[in-house]
């Protein structure tokens, strides 16, 4: 009789996901995040002194923010209702926001609200959740991948704390590792060699949950003896693409060849991983971003126009949604890859900040150029002699604006091969000579 409770046991625990059965139960058994669940970790603060305002979770997949949240609902023995931007409504927070009231009337503590992918909510759904924070009826808890700075309402952000969580680490990818060996019962049935790690922790990308169904990808395809080195991971992952691959390697793989495509100018190319992209299910704000990025780092000065319409799209995306955000991203990414490029204003900044970083002086602002709201100011010589430009022909005269040491120095060079930049350069020269020809 034991034995079939125990094989029955098993047969049931191998329905579960091995990410699921390993699922920490508390900050003790939570690997990484060292920031938020060390020893003076804010977590452990808010178990130990019940106190727990609300706060966003903002990291990749698979770092643990989910069970982050349950394990403070948990510890503190308070109700926890969970919500999916992805599927859920504005009828559906209102319903959950009745039910924590009602339960608010018996426990003086705030019921937990977890939204997964906050980010997905559209404003009306952020502005159904601000009463209920506001007046303590939840507290609220939202997880999600991309900056709440440009995902979460301002009024709802203010509201938050925001706490960052990072990809795991190769040394915190090993602990999970040997713990699902060594701890996890379904596992212990196997006998399985561990020769090497690094395809394993490389299709992992510092995600956990994704670390763990690897494995399981990788033991489901080996029967009862079990190598893992990086020639059968590899195989494995090859056969079940479908299985691991959203969001993970390929995902950075397509976005990586789509932004390289723009840059290279190949629309046809752009426009093909756009659409892998889109069919795959990512999120389409996401490729927006990029595209922003795109029209100031890759094309910025030879067509100002391309950042114009990128931040167009932005917004298109952002207020339509799909299937109809679609076609200003398909718009966007072609005006983008046939526009001519240049990279002069990325790397002046680059340059300038790496300047900067190094500069060992705190060089002064050259006095003529402060302000002296001041009578000592004045008196010291703040803002003496500067000239202002409007009063010269061509709203132009010639002085210096650099701190002292760095009289001449380029950052900025002009990429004359396209026909916007030679036109400033012709300017430049013709306003500065060879006093930036260095």
């Amino acid at each position: 009789m034991r034995v079939f409770c125990d094989t029955l046991d098993l047969s049931i625990m191998a329905l579960q996901p091995l990410a699921e059965r390993l699922r920490p139960q508390s900050l003790d058994d939570y690997i990484g995040q060292k920031h938020l669940v060390g020893e003076n970790g804010v977590f452990r603060k808010f178990i130990a002194s019940g106190s727990v305002p609300s706060f966003i979770l903002w990291g990749p997949p698979g770092v643990g923010k989910t069970t982050l949240a349950k394990i403070v609902a948990t510890a503190l023995d308070r109700p926890f209702y969970t919500l999916s931007a992805v599927t859920s409504g504005v009828k559906d927070v209102r319903d959950v926001i009745e039910k924590a009231k009602n339960q608010h009337l018996f426990n003086a503590r705030p019921a937990f609200l977890f939204i997964d992918e906050i980010h997905r909510f559209n404003k009306s759904q952020q502005d159904s959740l601000l009463g209920a924070v506001e007046q303590g009826i939840v507290t609220l808890i939202g997880a999600t991948t991309e900056n709440p700075s440009f995902e979460v309402i301002s009024p709802l952000l203010s509201r938050c704390q925001v706490y960052v969580l990072k990809p795991m680490t190769d040394d915190e990818l090993q602990e999970l590792l040997d713990r699902a060996l060594h701890g996890d019962e379904l596992l212990q049935r196997y006998n399985i060699e561990v020769r090497e790690t690094e395809a394993l922790f490389r299709f992992s990308g510092g995600d956990a949950r994704k670390l763990l169904n690897i494995l399981d990808i990788v033991i489901g395809a080996s029967g009862m003896n079990v190598i893992i080195d990086d020639k059968h991971v590899t195989e494995c992952l090859q056969q079940n693409i479908a299985l691991y691959d959203k969001g993970g390697e390929q995902h950075y793989d397509v976005i990586s060849a789509f932004i390289k495509s723009v840059r290279g100018s190949d629309p046809n190319a752009a426009i093909y991983y756009l659409a892998r992209m889109l069919a795959g299910g990512e999120e389409p704000r996401f490729i927006a971003r990029r595209l922003v990025i795109l029209a100031s780092e890759d094309i910025g000065l030879a067509n100002p126009n391309a950042l114009l319409l990128a931040n167009a799209c932005f917004d298109a995306v952002h207020n339509i949604g799909m299937p109809e955000a679609r076609i200003p991203l398909a718009e966007t990414t072609i005006y983008l890859a046939t526009s001519p490029k240049s990279n002069s204003a990325y790397a002046a900044i680059n340059m300038a900040l790496k300047m900067v970083e190094h500069d060992s002086t705190n060089r002064p602002v050259p006095l003529h150029l402060r302000n002296a709201p001041t009578k000592l100011m004045g008196e010291m010589g703040y803002g003496a002699e500067y000239k202002y430009a409007h009063d010269y022909a061509g709203n132009f005269v010639r002085q210096e604006f650099m701190p002292e040491g760095l009289s001449g120095r380029r950052l900025y060079t002009p990429n004359t091969h396209n026909a916007q930049e030679a036109k400033i350069a012709e300017r430049m020269t013709a306003l500065w000579g060879d006093k930036y020809g260095k």
